[in-house]
């Protein structure tokens, strides 16, 4: 990660100096500047010299390839005269040898380091490397992405007009594109549904992924996944995520910006990464550097351990609901305290993946043993591992929870006892309005009666005040709270009720990266086969792994079998419900649901809820781990209490309770255990570009430059350079201008 703009943006100087990443309070004062901010203004200013040299020079009149010489020679020059070059440190290998050569933080002799932020260091660290904020990579998905390579291949034809190389038109970061956002659940409940829903999507998509194929043959330094292998932040948190970069022998934090808001969820493997807007990752894409202010750090204190039958989405809709009423807009979150050794990798990403929810830029947890543990898990190799661990440890960025941990001086504090935790949803309407899962009946019948758009305090248990209109009601009268919509489905009769579940999906990288809630869906599924419990069959049921690993643990596990006993068939692997993709509604249960103006419900394991968003008509919405997706789709309801009512009678016409089919702490451990191995790792990831036959079968041209077909009603060829020439055209003036604005 290469940071920052100009010099006097991104500087640790007296106007913007270390001190201001911390508390105004912080015990770290800044009565003269440090030595790393003398030096760093020193370099800024040499940088910036050079940069406006290498501009000026860049602008006089010549062909292309003298002008891209001058800059080589620049850059050479800017290699060579490096302002930090006496803190370039070897990194030694433990078996001899090096791995390469790292700016080393300890060398500043600055102590006041060691209290700052680890997310802060890694900006730092950038700083040091080089002034431009400059992303180690970028990641698209295939919605944001194909602009991006549209623009491209744009710039490919321009510098062919202008008589110079087009093939020098190329990322100048590594970019990784993962085509997730396509998919749709048209086909569940079958066997077949991957392979049908996986042909239609090809149908719909043919031009765009034939664009997309080419763009990953004619440009250097692009990697392009194709549609089936997965979701693209669980892709990056298996595959893709580097931890550390080893470029020509210099070692340096990974770090990425992409084209999805919950780019975030590579934080909880200690890369630092966020959303951006398309222009801005574009730039990325093309060296361009970025612009941003310093963050406040917020400082997340964990402590104790989850309790028996807490699940991790249980955790991150609570700290989603303590961090948006704490206010995070624009920082940085950084978990720390003696609770992080109790959670898992995957838990920790599942808590970063909902950073856009919870408002923070980053919710960061640094790399330590866990981390450690996992990339091993996902086939990452000893060597590889060694170096990060080296590196980090060399650098200050490393924590092992077996020293003693120096308090960081963070911008402000929030902690959680994670023995507090209690299982949870959050809905109907909003991903941070947490409901516990015991007062869930009464939430919602209080929906039922609240009116849209009021605000609503005293009627709702947990509200968060000062968080806005909440718009959580559904203003039904009381006389028509116990509607019964009868019809008939395939032949049998049916009926649906106000938080009636319709559609019950498991879906979304949030959890489906978790080996815990998704062999526990598997467990919930078992024990309710078991029982002779039986998922209403008018009710849209789908299972969308974010990965191909997800399917070898569930097989391997002997879960899978009853999870499609329960109508969770795997539809696809791609982002699906989460994001609106959850097709149509059978038309008996859709015109059952409008014409009688039935509140349906929706259950899903994704991370946002927003009215619309998962299926027009779903009016409430619930965000769950994959267990309670199950659960609920058996009991068919939201409203219900699952402390004291029944989900349904057993085979031996017994009720069932919630507590009969829920699998312990210990039950789920067991089978992760036995089930999740490096091997399903290896095996998915090692052929992820060439796993998807329909793929390999697209025909794309050899040639380097785009065929631009102009009856095209997708791609068509920006006009941004048709009429470039060499020589500028000059001022013109101004004519028929119209006044915006006039006071």
């Amino acid at each position: 990660m290469h940071m920052a703009t100009s010099a006097s943006r991104v500087r640790f100087s007296s106007t913007l100096s270390t001190a201001s990443l911390l508390p105004s309070a912080s015990r770290i004062t800044s009565s003269s500047t440090s030595s790393f901010s003398r030096a760093s203004v020193s370099f800024a200013k040499q940088k910036q010299k050079q940069r406006t040299l290498s501009l000026s020079s860049s602008l006089r009149p010549g062909p292309p390839l003298r002008l891209l010489q001058r800059l080589e020679r620049n850059l050479s020059t800017l290699a060579s005269d490096h302002a930090f070059k006496g803190i370039l440190t070897s990194l030694p290998k433990p078996g001899g040898g090096e791995f390469g050569k790292f700016y080393s933080l300890p060398a500043l002799n600055d102590t006041r380091i060691d209290r700052l932020p680890y997310s802060i260091r890694i900006l730092l660290e950038s700083v040091i490397l080089e002034i431009p904020f400059k992303p180690a990579r970028v990641l698209l998905q295939d919605f944001t992405g194909v602009p991006a390579v549209v623009d491209l291949a744009c710039m490919r034809d321009a510098m062919n007009k202008l008589g110079a190389d087009p093939n020098k038109i190329n990322p100048l970061v590594p970019v990784d594109l993962v085509v997730d956002h396509s998919v749709q659940v048209d086909v569940t409940r079958s066997e077949n549904a991957v392979q049908a829903n996986m042909e239609l999507e090809f149908q719909r998509n043919k031009e765009r992924f034939a664009f997309l194929k080419w763009g990953s043959s004619a440009f250097h330094n692009m990697l392009v996944v194709p549609p089936g292998s997965g979701i693209v932040h669980q892709v990056n948190l298996e595959y893709l995520g580097r931890v550390v970069f080893n470029t020509d022998g210099i070692l340096y934090p990974d770090s990425v910006v992409g084209t999805d808001s919950h780019t975030t969820m590579i934080d909880g493997l200690g890369v630092a990464g966020w959303g951006v807007g398309g222009i801005e990752a574009e730039a990325a894409m093309l060296g361009q550097p970025m612009s941003m202010v310093l963050p406040g750090v917020v400082g997340f204190k964990l402590s104790g351990k989850l309790r028996n039958g807490v699940t991790a989405t249980d955790l991150v809709l609570t700290v989603t609901q303590m961090l948006r009423k704490h206010g995070v807009v624009g920082k940085f979150v950084e978990f720390y305290g003696e609770g992080m050794g109790e959670l898992s990798l995957a838990d920790r990403a599942t808590i970063a993946n909902m950073s856009p929810e919870y408002g923070a830029t980053m919710g960061f947890f640094p790399v330590d043993h866990v981390t450690l543990h996992y990339l091993k898990l996902t086939g990452r190799s000893d060597e590889t591992v060694s170096m990060i661990e080296t590196y980090l440890r060399a650098n200050k960025m490393f924590v092992d929870h077996n020293e003693p941990q120096q308090e960081k001086a963070y911008t402000s504090y929030l902690q959680l006892d994670l023995a507090d935790v209690e299982p949870c949803v959050s809905g109907p309407k909003r991903p941070h309005d947490r409901v516990s899962l015991k007062e869930m009946k009464a939430d919602w019948h209080a929906c039922l009666d609240s009116q849209v758009g009021l605000r609503w305090v005293a009627s709702r248990p947990n509200h968060v005040p000062g968080l806005g209109w909440p718009y959580l009601g559904f203003a039904v009268p009381k006389e028509e709270q116990d509607k019964v919509a009868k019809f008939s489905f395939n032949g049998q009769p049916a009926e649906l009720k106000h938080g009636s579940v319709v559609i019950s999906a498991i879906t979304s990288c949030t959890n489906t990266s978790n080996p815990s809630v998704m062999l526990g869906a598997g467990l919930v599924a078992k024990k309710a086969c078991e029982l002779g419990l039986q998922v209403k069959p008018w009710i849209k049921t789908s299972l969308a792994p974010g990965s191909g690993v997800v399917t070898k643990y569930l097989l391997q596990s002997g879960l899978q079998k009853y999870l499609n006993e329960q109508g969770f068939h795997i539809v696809g692997y791609g982002c699906t419900t989460c994001i609106g993709n959850s097709g149509e509604l059978d038309e008996s249960v859709a015109s059952a649901i409008s014409d009688n103006d039935i509140i349906a419900a929706a259950v899903l394991s994704g991370n946002r809820n927003l009215e619309g968003r998962v299926h027009p008509l779903t009016r409430a919405n619930y965000l769950a781990s994959p267990p309670l997706v199950v659960a609920y789709a058996l009991a068919g309801t939201v409203d219900i209490d699952f402390d004291k009512e029944p989900i349904g009678t057993g085979k031996d016409g017994k009720s069932v309770y919630f507590k009969d089919i829920w699998p312990s702490n210990e039950e789920i451990a067991e089978v992760v255990q036995s089930s999740v191995l490096p091997d399903m790792f290896k095996s998915t990831y090692e052929s992820i570009t060439k796993g998807n036959p329909t793929w390999n079968q697209l025909a794309i041209p050899s040639s380097t430059l785009y065929s631009w077909d102009p009856n095209s009603t997708y791609i068509h060829e920006p006009p941004y350079f048709k009429d470039m020439t060499m020589d500028p055209p000059g001022p013109h003036g101004v004519k028929d201008a119209y006044c915006l604005l006039s006071w």
